[in-house]
C-alpha cells in the first residue's frame, strides 16, 4: 500500500498540484500561512502614490500604494478623551453604556479618518508645518503662560503632570500632527469669501417683511359614531400609540454617612498622631526668588553646538558674578527664554515640584545672592541667580488642634460608613437574590418604589446611575442585587428589580376610548383639510379673503402690515407657510393655507413683500454675517474635499478592534 501511495504522489498530476501550491506561497510568503496575525489597527487608508494618482488597486500595482494606519492605541486614546469630555459636559446624566455604542465608536473613528485625510491632502499638496509654526502654536496655549506670556518652566511642569508624562519632543509631534490635520481646513476658512451681491441678497431675505391677512378656521368637532370595524382597523394600524411603557419595581437599601450616629470625639493621643502624620499639610513650603538666563540648545543639536552653548552660559555666569555685574541686564540681552527675558529673567517665587529636576536641584542648593554655574535641562543651559530664600514654617499642634478635631471626626464617620458598606456588600454576596436578610442583620430598612418607567425622575430614580442599573438586562434577567451605586458623597444604594413588565401593546379593551378619540381626531383633521383646501381654491379663483370669510361664517381677516421673518405667528408652522409662499405680483395677493395639528387651520394671503435694506444693517452685524457665510462655505468645501478623498482612497475599517 505504501508503494502505491508513493507512485501516485510522484506522477505528473502531483507535480502540477505542487506547482499550484507554490504560487500563493511565493506571492504572499509562507509565514502568512503559518502565523496567526492579529490586526493592530482600527483603520487603514491606502493612498495611491503622488506620481501615479490613478494607480489601480489590483496586485501587483497595489504594492506601490502608500498606507496610513490609525492604531488601536490611537483610537482608544481619542475615545477615552471623548468619554471624559462627555462625562464633564453631561454630568450625572452621562450614560456610559450608551456612549459605548457601536454607532458612537464609528462616529469618533470617522472623525479621526477625516482628520488623517486632511493631513494626507496637505502633504500631497506640498504643505509643510515649520518648527517656528509649532513653537508659536505651543506658546499661544494658555496653560503654558504666566501673566499672558509663555513660560518654559510652566510648559515643562504641565507636560510632566500628564498621565503618562510627556516629553517636549512628543508634545511637539502631537502639535505638528494637529496642525497638519487642520492646515487644509484653516486655509479654506482663511481664503473663503462672500461677494457683496451674495451678502446683499442674503440681507434682503433675512430682513424681509411681509404684509399678510389671516383668517382662523376652527377645528371640526367630530361626534359621529365610530364603528367596530373602524376601531379594530385603527388599533391594528397604530399599535405604537397604545403601548404600555416598560416598568420596574425596585427594592433598595440606602446608606448615607450623614445619617449615621456621630462618632465619639477623638482623644488627645489620636489627634497628636494625626498631626504627626500630616505635618506637611501645616507647613509653609520653602521658596526661592529666582532669575535665570537660558541659552537654548536646538533639538537634535550636535555635541559641538551643545558645547558652544555651555561655554556661552559659563561666560554669562562669570559676567554676572563679576563686580558690578547686572544679571537682569544680561538676561534681557542674552536669554532665549521669551517668557522671562523682558523682565530680566525673573521667575518669581519658586517652590519645590514646580521646576524640572536639574534646575530645581541646583536652585535649592544655592545660597541667597549666588549665581550658579551652567545647569543643563532639555531646554538648554541655564544660569541661575538666587535673589532671596524663604524657609518653610511649621504650625504648632495647638494652633491647628480644632481643625484636627474636625478632620478626625470626618475620617471616623467615613470609616464607619465604609465599614458598614463593606459588611452590607459581604452579606449581599452570600445571598445575592435578596436584600432583606442583609438589611435585617444590619438593621437597615428595605425601601420600595414602583412600578416606574424610564421617564421617572423622582426620589432615587432622579439619579441617572440608578435608572441605568434598574433597567439593565443583568438586574432584570437575574433578579440579583446591584453593586453599590454612588448617589453622592458618602451616600450609596444597592437596588434589586423586584418586578419587571416589558413594553407591550395594551389590549384593545383597555384603550378602546383612546382609539375612538383618535379615529374622531383623524376624521376631524381630514375634514379640516378638505374644507381649508376648498376655501383656498376660492381664493385662487379670484375671491377676496374678506368675501370668503364672510360667506363661510368666519371672523374677518386679521391684518399684519409688516411681519418680520422669524417672528412667531400663532400656531407652529404658520409663519413658515407664510414665508414659503411666493411673493405676490404687483396689485395681487398670494393665497395659502396651513392646517394645524389640532385640526384647526389658517387661511392667509401674502399682500406685499418688503425686502430687507442692506444700508440699515450696522457694519458690525454685516461683518458678522459675512464671517458666518464664509465659515459655512469653508465647511461645505472641506466636506466636499473629504468626500472626494474618501472616494479616491481605499479605507478599510477593522470593526472587531473598535
Amino acid at each position: 500500500m505504501l508503494q502505491t501511495l508513493r507512485d501516485k504522489t510522484s506522477g505528473w498530476i502531483a507535480t502540477v498540484i505542487l506547482g499550484l501550491l507554490i504560487i500563493p506561497f511565493a506571492l504572499v510568503g509562507l509565514q502568512d500561512y503559518l502565523v496567526q496575525r492579529g490586526e493592530s489597527h482600527v483603520a487603514q487608508i491606502d493612498v495611491p502614490p503622488k506620481w501615479w494618482s490613478s494607480a489601480p488597486t489590483w496586485w501587483p500595482v497595489s504594492t506601490v500604494w502608500d498606507q496610513e494606519q490609525i492604531t488601536v492605541d490611537e483610537f482608544r486614546t481619542r475615545f477615552e478623551q471623548a468619554r471624559q469630555r462627555a462625562r464633564t459636559e453631561q454630568g450625572e446624566s452621562f450614560d456610559a453604556r450608551a456612549f459605548e455604542s457601536a454607532d458612537n465608536k464609528r462616529a469618533i473613528l470617522d472623525a479621526m479618518i477625516d482628520e488623517r485625510l486632511q493631513a494626507i491632502a496637505a502633504r500631497r499638496s506640498g504643505m509643510v508645518v515649520s518648527d517656528e509654526l509649532v513653537r508659536r502654536e505651543i506658546q499661544r496655549i494658555p496653560a503654558f503662560q504666566v501673566d499672558g506670556k509663555f513660560n518654559p518652566e510652566r510648559y515643562q511642569l504641565a507636560l510632566a503632570s500628564q498621565a503618562p508624562a510627556q516629553t517636549p519632543r512628543a508634545f511637539e509631534a502631537l502639535v505638528r500632527e494637529s496642525l497638519e490635520q487642520s492646515t487644509v481646513a484653516t486655509g479654506l476658512a482663511s481664503s473663503s469669501f462672500a461677494t457683496a451681491s451674495e451678502l446683499e441678497r442674503l440681507i434682503r431675505l433675512l430682513g424681509e417683511q411681509r404684509a399678510v391677512s389671516l383668517v382662523s378656521i376652527p377645528p371640526v368637532i367630530d361626534t359621529a359614531a365610530v364603528s367596530a370595524s373602524e376601531i379594530e382597523a385603527w388599533y391594528r394600524k397604530n399599535p405604537a400609540s397604545f403601548r404600555a411603557p416598560e416598568t420596574v419595581t425596585l427594592e433598595f437599601v440606602e446608606l448615607d454617612a450623614a445619617k449615621l450616629a456621630a462618632p465619639a470625639v477623638a482623644d488627645e493621643a489620636a489627634l497628636r498622631r494625626r498631626y504627626e502624620e500630616e505635618k506637611t499639610r501645616y507647613a509653609a513650603q520653602e521658596e526661592r526668588l529666582a532669575s535665570h538666563i537660558l541659552v537654548r540648545v536646538p533639538e537634535g543639536a550636535s555635541a559641538a553646538v551643545d558645547k558652544a552653548a555651555q561655554a556661552k552660559a559659563a561666560q554669562l555666569a562669570a559676567q554676572a558674578r563679576a563686580p558690578g555685574g547686572d544679571f537682569a541686564a544680561l538676561a534681557r540681552a542674552n536669554s532665549d527664554d521669551t517668557g522671562s527675558k523682558a523682565s530680566g529673567g525673573d521667575l518669581g517665587w519658586v517652590s519645590k515640584g514646580t521646576m524640572v529636576g536639574p534646575f530645581e536641584d541646583a536652585l535649592f542648593r544655592m545660597k541667597a545672592g549666588e549665581v550658579s554655574e551652567p545647569v543643563k535641562t532639555d531646554f538648554g543651559w541655564h544660569v541661575i541667580q538666587l535673589r532671596e530664600a524663604k524657609a518653610g514654617a511649621q504650625q504648632p499642634f495647638e494652633q491647628v488642634r480644632e481643625a484636627l478635631v474636625v478632620q478626625q471626626a470626618q475620617a471616623d464617620r467615613e470609616r464607619a460608613f465604609n465599614d458598614l458598606s463593606s459588611r452590607l456588600v459581604d452579606l449581599v454576596y452570600k445571598n445575592p437574590t435578596s436584600l432583606a436578610p442583609a438589611a435585617r442583620e444590619l438593621k437597615l430598612p428595605v425601601q420600595t418604589v414602583g412600578p416606574v418607567t424610564r421617564d421617572s425622575a423622582q426620589g432615587i430614580l432622579a439619579i441617572p446611575a440608578v435608572k441605568r442599573a434598574a433597567f439593565s438586562e443583568t438586574l432584570i434577567q437575574d433578579g440579583t442585587v446591584s453593586d453599590p451605586i454612588e448617589l453622592g458623597p458618602n451616600r450609596t444604594a444597592l437596588i434589586r428589580v423586584a418586578a419587571h413588565a416589558p413594553a407591550q401593546t395594551r389590549p384593545l379593551a383597555q384603550v378602546r376610548d383612546q382609539v375612538i378619540a383618535a379615529v374622531r381626531n383623524d376624521r376631524a383633521r381630514r375634514a379640516a383639510r378638505e374644507r381649508s383646501q376648498a376655501l383656498l381654491k376660492r381664493l385662487q379663483a379670484g375671491e377676496s379673503l374678506d368675501a370668503v370669510a364672510a360667506a363661510s361664517g368666519l371672523a374677518p381677516p386679521t391684518r399684519i402690515p409688516a411681519l418680520p421673518r422669524g417672528a412667531p405667528l400663532g400656531a407652529e408652522g404658520v409663519a413658515d407657510a407664510v414665508f414659503a409662499a411666493a411673493a405676490p405680483a404687483s396689485g395681487a395677493s398670494t393665497p395659502g393655507v396651513h392646517v394645524v395639528a389640532d385640526g384647526s387651520a389658517v387661511l392667509f394671503t401674502v399682500d406685499a413683500v418688503t425686502p430687507g435694506d442692506a444700508a440699515q444693517m450696522p457694519p458690525g452685524q454685516r461683518d458678522m454675517l459675512r464671517q458666518q457665510v464664509e465659515q459655512l462655505r469653508a465647511d461645505g468645501e472641506i466636506r466636499s474635499i473629504i468626500s472626494g478623498l474618501r472616494k479616491r482612497f481605499r479605507i478599510d475599517v477593522v470593526e472587531a478592534n473598535l
